[in-house]
């Protein structure tokens, strides 16, 4: 099996890419780049059984309305979603308040936030995935999957804030996480790329969605339920991993 991670960003530059082949009871990372374009991401979604994508995949389902009907002129839907709390609605997904109330991280908004602009480069990419290799559903069922490496990371029991950025303090955390995850998962092939890794949060992030690609594949991923699977074919669910790292190792796939 061969997993891919993509931590996606609004520009190419800061857009990193790891890939992990994995073997019976082995995993190296056969891949790693920074300055990740959509062409790259598409090829390698192609060479790959999943890919984690670390971007919201789809936005809320009250968003879209709310915009057409002020677009309109119209009173409604647009009313629907005066104060505070109608507007929670509008800048997070069900799988974003189910990120919160599992794992206390609150994630960006992709209508609201910085998202935005890498949001809208993700729909294009999906778009272009869809023209080569057929419509992915946006809940993970297919070979693409939202992950949320910070998620990810806490699910693990290591550390998920305080690692990203360029100042002393925040590089020094990074390399401790890389430390921390080496130790946690010894039969991780790093294959010569600790270096780069240390130095770069977007090309750990990007380690770290390849890994819970492969939780996904695996189904040790949490999985939306009844009554969230029609939000998340829509607006997209975070994939959080169950279990420890170990389990990542040597599973078979399970159905979805």
């Amino acid at each position: 099996m061969r997993t891919v991670g993509v931590d996606l960003a609004a520009a190419s530059r800061k857009t990193a890419a790891a890939v992990i082949d994995w073997g019976h009871g082995t995993a190296r990372l056969a891949h790693l780049a920074l300055d990740v374009g959509d062409e790259e991401i598409v090829r390698l979604f192609g060479s790959s059984d999943m890919t984690g994508i670390d971007c919201p995949v789809g936005w809320p389902d009250a968003f879209l309305p709310f915009i057409a009907g002020h677009s309109a002129f119209a009173a409604y839907p647009v009313l629907d979603h005066d104060g505070i709390e109608g507007r929670r609605r509008l800048a997070y997904r069900d799988t974003d308040r189910f990120v919160t109330a599992r794992t206390g991280l609150i994630p960006l908004s992709v209508s609201a936030d910085r998202l935005a602009h890498p949001a809208m480069r993700c729909a294009v990419i999906q778009a272009k995935i869809a023209l080569e290799h057929g419509p992915q559903a946006r809940d993970g069922s297919g070979r693409l999957a939202e992950v949320y490496p910070a998620a990810s990371l806490k699910s693990w029991g290591l550390l998920s804030r305080g690692y990203k950025g360029r100042r002393g303090a925040e590089t020094e955390r990074l390399a401790l996480l890389l430390g921390g995850l080496k130790q946690a998962a010894p039969w991780l092939d790093l294959a010569g790329f600790d270096d780069r890794l240390a130095r770069s949060d977007d090309m750990f992030d990007a380690l770290i969605a390849s890994l819970t690609a492969r939780a996904v594949a695996v189904g040790a991923s949490v999985r939306p339920d009844a009554g969230q699977a029609p939000a998340a074919r829509s607006e997209g669910w975070i994939h959080l991993p169950t279990g420890g790292l170990d389990e990542l190792n040597g599973i078979k796939r399970q159905p979805f």
